[in-house]
């Protein structure tokens, strides 16, 4: 598969963003999904969206990965246009992400998932030497020693010669962040990290996102409102596939838009089902 091609576009802020949606609409079949929409995410950012479930969420997330393309509308990257981008595009643009099913194989040790994510340093991709196309076994060494470090980050380093399914789904999460992070993107793509973890390790979750932002930008989907009151720089809050509201956490909070949207409930109070 070709890659994404790209083509030059102007900006005029004096802080142009990393990355870009820009007036994106997506319809299956009858059903409008995504309605132009619009998000920057700036350097070191990290940037929520969020929205009651049915609201077009995971959708935005899939044209952010290359899952779906738009029908209309696009996608810029540092400047550029991107065409044509699919999810195996991302590594080598400076892009890292995460599933909300974690997509780890059961076959392959921990420390080979993360190998994995780490394919863009390899001098010849994990991917030759997993069908025996060959590649140093001093390149295999200092791709498992980054791998091995973005584990150890994580706390998980102890199992590195386990395999997935065998671990707490916790820990699985935290396996499929390394290989996010093993790459050292310059944007990290997060679709619903909280899903499935405890407060206690929610809270710890949201310190790392934190973290993150002294080497990368964060784009964080999300239906725990908690975490993405006290993680996020700015908000983007969809609705039936619109854009309803954009801004801080507080200005998001009190949006009477946003109010609605959620039943009248507080904005920042986790509510029950899943998100989409």
């Amino acid at each position: 598969m070709s890659p994404p091609t790209t083509a030059s576009t102007d900006r005029s802020d004096d802080t142009p963003a990393l990355f870009s949606v820009t007036d994106v609409s997506v319809r299956f079949g009858g059903i409008q999904a995504l309605a132009e929409v619009s998000l920057d995410v700036a350097p070191r950012q990290v940037l929520g969206v969020i929205g009651p479930n049915g609201a077009g969420k995971t959708t935005l997330f899939n044209v952010a990965c290359g899952f779906v393309r738009p029908d209309t509308g696009r996608l810029v990257w540092k400047g550029e246009e991107l065409t044509g981008l699919r999810p195996h595009h991302l590594a080598s643009l400076g892009i890292g992400r995460t599933l909300q099913g974690l997509g780890l194989f059961d076959r392959m040790t921990v420390l080979e998932n993360v190998m994995v994510g780490a394919d863009r340093h390899a001098t010849a991709g994990f991917g030759s030497a997993l069908l025996g196309l060959g590649r140093g076994s001093r390149d295999d060494a200092r791709l498992a020693g980054r791998a091995r470090e973005a584990l150890a980050g994580l706390g998980v380093e102890e199992h590195a010669d386990r395999h997935p399914a065998g671990l707490p789904y916790p820990v699985r999460k935290r396996v499929a962040l390394a290989r996010a992070l093993v790459g050292e993107p310059d944007l990290l793509l997060l679709d619903e990290p909280a899903s499935g973890l405890a407060n206690d390790e929610m809270a710890e979750l949201g310190e790392l996102i934190r973290g993150l932002t002294d080497r990368m930008a964060v784009m964080l989907v999300e239906h725990h409102m908690d975490l993405v009151m006290s993680v996020c720089d700015d908000i983007t809050v969809l609705d039936f596939g619109r854009v309803i509201a954009r801004g801080g956490p507080d200005e998001v909070r009190r949006d009477p838009a946003v109010v609605a949207a959620y039943l009248g409930e507080e904005v920042g109070q986790d509510r029950p089902g899943t998100g989409d």
